[in-house]
């Protein structure tokens, strides 16, 4: 994922609500969201290239998500894929603090990289370019290329308007949310970050919805879980425009 948008323990029914944006280049061989034939619990896209995914959850009352931290600088030309750090956790027994943990002496070698876990008792934050692990509290959150809740203009933007959706009291609308995550506002030049970067790919890096000859916004997913377990996901896929929705139970 390239943005991921979640409230936690936000709303009274709805302990957690997540709006995410994968980007990725067009021509990357991608599976959309199913039940994974090897592992039939687990709920996730999938990378064809590499084999891993980018969000996914199980029925298990798992669920796991990443964002690359952007710093071509520092790029590791022969590192691990990232997107098995998502389906290994999900794949395990392990709680998400066992897992970081195990994780935290090996994260260098990955390229960088945000990593949020639940695994059904707390929600759990992770980046190898601070190396802090953060038990996460009530609140509503941003995630994009950087650390979590840096203040890029998409990234308190989302915010703003994933509060604004919750404050009316209902949860929001599969349509309010998809609305939410196709905004291509472009941030101002002034209010653009410095990652490395040229600043033409900056601006187009910069909406929520990402755009550009060959690489952008790919799938858009909404995943819902209320009070009793009951979990929704929604993915949109906008190389073709189809629309896929999963109910499951959450077995804690």
């Amino acid at each position: 994922m390239c943005l991921i948008l979640f409230a936690y323990q936000s709303h009274p029914h709805y302990p957690l609500l997540v709006a995410a944006n994968r980007d990725e280049f067009y021509a990357r061989p991608t599976a959309p969201m199913a039940y994974w034939e090897d592992i039939p619990e687990l709920l996730a896209g999938r990378d064809l290239q590499a084999g891993g995914t980018w969000l996914g959850i199980t029925r298990s009352g798992r669920f796991a998500a990443i964002t690359n931290y952007r710093d071509p600088r520092s790029v590791l030309p022969n590192a691990p894929s990232r997107g098995h750090l998502v389906s290994d956790f999900l794949k395990s027994r392990e709680s998400g603090r066992v897992y970081l943990e195990r994780l935290l002496p090996r994260g260098s070698d990955y390229n960088g990289f945000n990593l949020l876990l639940g695994d059904g008792k707390e929600l759990l934050y992770y980046s190898n370019q601070n190396g802090a692990l953060q038990t996460l509290q009530p609140g509503i959150y941003g995630l994009s290329n950087h650390l979590l809740n840096t203040p890029w203009p998409k990234v308190e933007r989302g915010r703003r308007k994933l509060a604004a959706l919750l404050e009316k009291g209902d949860l929001p609308s599969t349509e309010d949310l998809l609305a939410l995550l196709q905004d291509r506002t472009r941030a101002a030049d002034e209010a653009l970050p410095n990652t490395g970067v040229s600043l033409a790919q900056e601006r187009i890096y910069s909406p929520l919805f990402i755009e550009s000859p060959d690489y952008g916004t790919r799938s858009s997913t909404i995943l819902r879980v209320d009070q009793q377990g009951k979990v929704t996901v929604t993915e949109k896929t906008w190389d073709d425009g189809s629309l896929r929705e999963f109910q499951l139970q959450w077995l804690y």
